[in-house]
C-alpha cells in the first residue's frame, strides 16, 4: 500500500481557503484489491459507487456574500483511485474565500477536479439548505429489512474472519435484507474510529443471521478504508455463502464534515442515498 503517512491524513495541515485543487491526494484502489485477489482492475465481481456527502460547503459569489450548500458526490468503484478523505476536506475548504460567478461554476470546478484526482468521471450535486430541507436525500430514514443487532450471541472476534459466515441447515433459497449498527472500523493512518451501518442484501441460501452479525462486529479492530471494508465483506460473503445476488453498502458516521458510503452490488439494483440517524 502507498505511504499513507506522507499524505494529508499523517500530518499537521495549514487551513487553506483559496481555491487550491492540489489539495485532493488520490490512492490507488489497486493497492488493497491486489490484498484481496482482484489481480485484474477490469474483471470486478461487483458494480458500485462510492456515495460521500459533505455538509460544510462554503464559496463567495461574485458579490463577496458566501453561499452554503449541501452536497452529494458519486465516485464510480471503477475508477483507479480513490480520493483521501482529509484531503477532499481540506480542498473543499479552500473554496471558502474563493468567488464564483454563479453555483453551476461551482459543480463544474468540483466535478472537473475530482474527476482527475479519482480518474474517473465524477458528479457533484449541490443544494442550498432550503431546498435540501425537503429532500429525501436530507431526511433522515432507515435502511430497509430487519436490523439483527437484537440477536443474543457471544463475540470474541475483532478482526475480519470470513469462517464466522455460514449457509443455515436445510439450504433454503431466501431473498432478503438485513442490517446492522453495531460496524467499527479504524483510520489506516491515525486509528482513529469509523462507525457505520452496513445493509446486506441477497438472494440464496440462507445466510446465518448470528454468524453474520459476528462477521460484521469482527471489523472492529480493522484498519483500512470505508471502500475496501466494504469490498472484502462483499467478497466474504460471495465465497463462503455463493448467494445468486448480493449488495453490500455501508454507510459511515462523518468525519470534517464528509462522511463515505460505499455501495457494492453484483445485480440490478441502483445505489440508492439515505441519511442515517447518526449521520
Amino acid at each position: 500500500m502507498a505511504d499513507l503517512g506522507k499524505t494529508q491524513l499523517g500530518e499537521q495541515s495549514e487551513y487553506v481557503s483559496v481555491y487550491t485543487p492540489s489539495l485532493l491526494c488520490p490512492l490507488p484502489r489497486q493497492d488493497s484489491r491486489d490484498q484481496l485477489g482482484l489481480i485484474e482492475p477490469d474483471l470486478l465481481p461487483f458494480a458500485g459507487v462510492d456515495i460521500w456527502m459533505a455538509y460544510e460547503v462554503s464559496w463567495l459569489d461574485a458579490k463577496g456574500k458566501p453561499q452554503v450548500a449541501v452536497a452529494e458526490f458519486r465516485i464510480p468503484c471503477t475508477s483507479p483511485n480513490i480520493i483521501e478523505s482529509k484531503s477532499f476536506k481540506l480542498y473543499l475548504n479552500s473554496f471558502n474565500q474563493t468567488p464564483f460567478t454563479n453555483w453551476s461554476d461551482v459543480v463544474a470546478t468540483m466535478e472537473s477536479d475530482l474527476t482527475v484526482a479519482a480518474g474517473a468521471p465524477v458528479s457533484a450535486d449541490l443544494s442550498p439548505l432550503a431546498s435540501a430541507v425537503h429532500s429525501d436525500v436530507y431526511r433522515v430514514g432507515a435502511f430497509p429489512g430487519e436490523n439483527i443487532d437484537h440477536l443474543d450471541i457471544e463475540v470474541d472476534a475483532y478482526n475480519p474472519d470470513p469462517q464466522l459466515l455460514e449457509i443455515e441447515e436445510g439450504n433454503h433459497i431466501v431473498s432478503e435484507t438485513l442490517s446492522s449498527d453495531l460496524l467499527k472500523s479504524n483510520c489506516p493512518v491515525t486509528g482513529q474510529p469509523d462507525w457505520g451501518t452496513v445493509y446486506v442484501r441477497y438472494r440464496g441460501a440462507a445466510i446465518s443471521r448470528e454468524g453474520l452479525l459476528r462477521y460484521i462486529i469482527s471489523y472492529r479492530e480493522h484498519q483500512d478504508f470505508h471502500e475496501h471494508c466494504v469490498e472484502q465483506m462483499f467478497l466474504h460473503i460471495q465465497s463462503q455463502c455463493h448467494p445468486q445476488e448480493l449488495t453490500v453498502f455501508a454507510r459511515y458516521t462523518r468525519r470534517g464534515g464528509l462522511d463515505i458510503n460505499p455501495f457494492r452490488t453484483n445485480c440490478d439494483e441502483e445505489p440508492f442515498n439515505v441519511r442515517l440517524v447518526r449521520q
